[in-house]
């Protein structure tokens, strides 16, 4: 329920205008009210990258979903908006910043945790695609298993060389037999990594309840 969801919240309603918001400005707006209870237009703007005008949009969206309620003090998830913000985090539950290293190549990098989506995952072209669509350098996909991090396609424990990335993302995210894990990169700015990496990880999702 929660991807069709927020597929709706970040369409258009109006045909002739392209909105500027996507799935994953949708997921972080919800880490910002979960994590400060109310929040104020401007940090969605400083937060988010986004204009006001888009901002504006993004909260009529989300109104129009039932999804938050605002006030004078800001803006606070609704009831039905802390449901669906529950079923993302079960889906992608933890995210760290990373270093650069051989699988983060941008100047900040940003990783994502999806549970139990190795399934999902072609070949990480498509993760890779989504990432690029939020002006990021790009995106590296990662499959954990046998206590590995394994591109797709391959056999090979592509962090073998480099224990200390391993470590950082084993301590940070916890990863499980079959879980993925999405790194945005981006060369000029840390919230582009990040929302690569969380637009990269929904649309995963989103391909995943497609097929099942």
């Amino acid at each position: 329920m929660y991807v069709k969801v927020l597929q709706e919240t970040s369409g258009r309603y109006a045909p002739s205008r392209i909105l500027s918001f996507d799935i994953a400005h949708v997921f972080k707006t919800f880490q910002l009210i979960e994590s400060k209870g109310h929040i104020s237009r401007d940090l969605l703007c400083q937060e988010l990258n986004l204009g006001e005008g888009s901002i504006k949009t993004l909260i009529k969206h989300l109104k129009m979903q039932d999804l938050i309620e605002t006030s004078r003090i800001g803006t606070k998830m609704s009831g039905k908006g802390n449901r669906i913000f529950s079923h993302i985090l079960s889906s992608v539950p933890k995210e760290c910043v990373l270093p650069k290293c051989s699988v983060a190549l941008g100047k900040y990098n940003y990783a994502v945790l999806l549970k139990q989506m190795s399934l999902a995952v072609k070949s990480g072209i498509e993760q890779r695609d989504a990432a690029i669509k939020m002006g990021a350098l790009g995106a590296t996909t990662l499959f954990y298993t046998n206590e590995k991090f394994i591109i797709p396609g391959t056999k090979y424990d592509t962090l073998k060389r480099e224990p200390h990335i391993r470590q950082l993302l084993v301590h940070k995210l916890r990863p499980e037999y079959r879980d993925v894990v999405i790194i945005g990169s981006d060369d000029t700015d840390k919230r582009v990594a990040e929302l690569a990496a969380k637009n990269a990880a929904l649309l995963t999702v989103m391909s995943h309840d497609k097929h099942i």
